[in-house]
């Protein structure tokens, strides 16, 4: 699996650690940055792999910033694209199995090296189950077609 990796400076140091960690799982993995213990705004590193992702350049997206929230917020603009901060093994998993989950966007300031492990483990495991979650996703689909309204 291709996996386009992107984190703000808060979340410098966890990307790291995640691409080794991605690589011995035998992942190719796509470093989109950023190097810099400087404050670093988080719209431009999530819109690149998020872009990454809707064209189908990489298979998924992980984004890394203190808590992953606007990193999903910005992440979601971009269609086809499903996006969301995961904490725990089971928004890991649910994300992938009912959601088909693309990008995972994991919150640096709350989680131990271990975890993130096990969470970036069980997203890349954990098909999506299809059925009734494909149908509602098909309608998340038909949404990002539709004009603006307002």
């Amino acid at each position: 699996m291709r996996i386009a990796i992107g984190s703000d400076h808060r979340g410098s140091t966890l990307r790291h650690r995640l691409i080794i960690f991605l690589q011995h799982l035998g992942q190719e993995v796509v470093d989109v940055g950023v190097d810099s213990n400087n404050g670093v705004d988080y719209p431009e590193v999530g819109a690149e792999v998020a872009r990454r992702v809707a064209c189908h350049e990489v298979d998924r997206g992980i984004l890394i910033s203190a808590t992953g929230v606007g990193m999903a917020i910005v992440a979601n603009k971009f269609p086809g694209v499903r996006a969301a901060p995961c904490f725990d093994e089971l928004t890991a998993e649910i994300g992938r199995r009912h959601n088909d989950l693309n990008v995972l966007c994991l919150p640096a300031d709350f989680l131990t090296e271990s975890l993130a492990d096990r969470l970036v483990e069980i997203w890349l495991r954990t098909e999506f189950e299809g059925g009734r979650h494909a149908r509602r996703l098909n309608k998340v689909a038909r949404l990002e077609m539709a004009r603006r309204h307002c």
